[in-house]
């Protein structure tokens, strides 16, 4: 499948650059990290569950023309997360969920929250969507302290297939 030439975001110490193919094995890591899945409650990812992962998030960048972003640290051009947007139903209704992943060594550095407030940005001033969501798992403290530093408020808590999340959310209306 060939990878759309997308946005690009630069911020002080990040790049947030379209997802690819070739991001395999940095994601990969970060996906295999027992500290990363431990905040999921999920199992390590395989090799196969990861292309599907990857060939699932290229589609959706080819499908709406945005997704999420492979996070480079420009200290040392190193792949330490994704961040960025996904289109998806919620309680029968369209929303773009707000997401971030981060490899356990990055965290508490402030790069989920820096990304974030890029990525919210975009969303809103480039793209112009009308809201954000952000889905995190009960219990993930660390992930919701970033969705309240990019300005989003506790909705509501939804049982998504079996699994109790946070549901967070910030307008566009409540940015300007």
């Amino acid at each position: 499948m060939q990878e759309p030439a997308l946005t690009t975001i630069e911020t002080a110490r990040l790049q947030l650059r379209p997802m690819r193919g070739d991001d395999f094995d940095a994601l990969l890591h970060i996906f295999t990290d027992t500290k990363v899945m431990a905040s999921f409650g999920g199992e390590l990812f395989t090799p196969a569950q990861m292309h599907g992962w990857l060939d699932r998030n290229l589609e959706h960048q080819a499908q709406f023309g945005y997704g999420l972003f492979s996070v480079i640290r420009k200290a040392d051009g190193r792949l330490i997360g994704d961040c960025g947007l996904e289109q998806m139903a919620v309680d029968g209704h369209a929303a773009a969920e707000l997401g971030y992943d981060f490899c356990s060594d990055a965290w508490s550095q402030g790069f989920a929250t820096e990304a974030a407030c890029a990525v919210r940005d975009y969303a809103f001033t480039e793209l112009r969507l009308p809201r954000l969501i952000s889905l995190i798992r009960v219990g993930n403290l660390a992930s919701r302290r970033v969705a309240g530093k990019v300005g989003m408020q506790l909705m509501a808590e939804p049982d998504r297939y079996g699994i109790r999340y946070w549901q967070f959310a910030l307008d566009r209306s409540e940015r300007a």
